[in-house]
């Protein structure tokens, strides 16, 4: 079928997973989180989401944008795709502009510009109708949160944002926090989904390639966790989907830990656990230190624990006050040196690592999102000497729309030391029952039983059969 002359076509026929995306749009989505892997095409479905909304703009001054970690990533990726799309209009539809990467339509002035997020500055004061955000991962959230969202405000602009599972960030909080919002759209398409690769060469990187790094790259699976993740998200959500119940820990020492807020927008956090369950954190903001100190004291009057832990670093008017109350407190200094100084490089990296292992040895934490998220944020390093380091808590901050790993922090001081608990049952000496055992609870808050085989039983009935064998295995 021919295309009549005052149509304008750019030969582009959407494959099916991109017609999904652009139909969330008409069905009223104003945000859409699109996650697929790596040369996918979605770089093709944004760049015409964008000129689609520039054609057919009625508005004055429409302006669309398309945003990507660094300006020169922009001009890299979205200018070529962008250039591209339009070249067949000619000049007299479009106006090419080399030095502000800017496509202008002729017909109604809309444009279409580049920006990096690397100079959010630029993009400050815009009135936007519609934007594109890739690589959304490896952006700063306040370039959204505070500077793109906004510029969306009075137009009621639409936002589209693409890319590829890279740890806990913006990225992975928007595409999980847009179900339980009327206006967003959340969709995933792996490399089995869009046809966009040749099958024989998807065998062969899942051949090739690490199988986490396929599962991110390939698969769009957020809780693959990277080389240098110290808690996956696959690890973190299990253990918010355990449960224990009283009798299950009560021998399980009671702790305490207390991250003091450092900055304004913190939160201060009162995380209790007991063994292997974490109870629901109480967060406080505004909180001075004399009020949160007066928190604590409440939390260790009415839960009676074996030990509090608090940050040192903006804890110590919390401490002292605490102290002058009457209450016996452990000060942390989170960049103090380790128990084990020849593994980690400060008591913050120790902390964190017994954490991980604690949530992989069957922790479990309140199925909140924020916790999951700061829990499977941080990456670590090794040092010139090989021990290991957590990355800062200003490192963290950059990537999380929650801001600091307040919640996270506060359950990992509850790991700042080795904590006894008065409640675990004295060892026992049943020699009625033909055997020794001797019972208690280790760091972890799990029962150990330590079992002590008497001499062997004569065999009887002509059966070699020894009633104790199972406490060999």
């Amino acid at each position: 079928m021919s295309i009549p002359q005052n149509v304008i076509s750019l030969g582009y026929t959407p494959r099916p997973w991109q017609r999904e995306v652009h139909g969330a749009f008409r069905a009223g989505k104003r945000f859409v989180v699109c996650v697929t892997h790596r040369r996918g095409g979605k770089t093709k479905a944004a760049i015409m989401q964008l000129v689609d909304g520039a054609l057919k703009s009625t508005r004055e001054g429409s302006l669309f944008a398309y945003v990507a970690p660094y300006l020169v990533q922009a001009r890299r990726i979205g200018w070529s795709e962008l250039k591209r799309t339009v070249a067949d209009l000619g000049p007299l539809v479009v106006e090419i502009s080399e030095s502000e990467l800017t496509v202008t339509f002729r017909h109604n002035g809309a444009r279409v510009a580049l920006f990096g997020a690397d100079n959010a500055d630029a993009l400050r004061g815009l009135r936007l109708d519609g934007v594109v955000v890739d690589e959304v991962a490896f952006i700063k959230p306040e370039v959204w949160t505070d500077v793109l969202q906004p510029s969306l405000a009075d137009r009621r602009g639409w936002a589209l944002f693409i890319g590829t599972p890279s740890g806990m960030n913006l990225f992975s909080e928007m595409f999980f926090g847009a179900a339980s919002r009327p206006d967003w759209a959340a969709l995933r398409f792996d490399c089995y989904s869009t046809d966009a690769l040749p099958a024989d060469e998807v065998a062969r990187m899942k051949r090739d390639m690490p199988e986490q790094t396929f599962a991110r790259e390939m698969l769009c699976d957020f809780s693959a966790s990277g080389d240098d993740q110290l808690i996956s998200l696959s690890d973190a959500e299990a253990a918010a989907h355990r449960v224990y119940r009283s009798a299950e820990v009560a021998d399980s020492a009671r702790i305490v830990g207390v991250d003091p807020a450092r900055f304004g927008d913190d939160r201060s956090v009162i995380f209790q656990r007991q063994g292997l369950q974490a109870f629901p954190p109480i967060v406080l903001r505004g909180q001075d230190n004399m009020q949160l100190a007066s928190r604590v004291a409440s939390v260790i009057q009415d839960w009676h624990p074996d030990a509090v832990f608090i940050d040192s670093g903006a804890g110590a008017g919390v401490i002292d006050r605490l102290r002058q109350l009457g209450f016996v407190v452990i000060e942390v200094p989170f960049g103090g040196q380790a128990s084990k100084p020849e593994l980690f490089v400060n008591r913050r990296t120790e902390m964190w690592v017994t954490l991980a292992e604690w949530l992989r040895s069957g922790g479990a934490i309140p199925n909140d999102p924020v916790l999951k998220a700061e829990l499977a944020t941080p990456v670590y390093s090794f040092d010139a000497s090989g021990k290991k380091k957590l990355e800062s808590k200003d490192q963290i901050r950059k990537r999380l729309t929650s801001g600091s790993p307040d919640l996270a922090d506060a359950l990992a001081l509850t790991f700042a030391a080795p904590v006894a608990s008065p409640r675990a049952r004295e060892p026992i000496d049943v020699t009625a029952l033909g055997f020794h055992y001797r019972e208690g609870v280790d760091q972890f808050g799990r029962r150990t039983t330590c079992y002590l085989k008497l001499p062997r039983r004569e065999p009887r009935s002509g059966f070699d059969y020894d009633p104790f064998a199972f406490l060999d295995q």
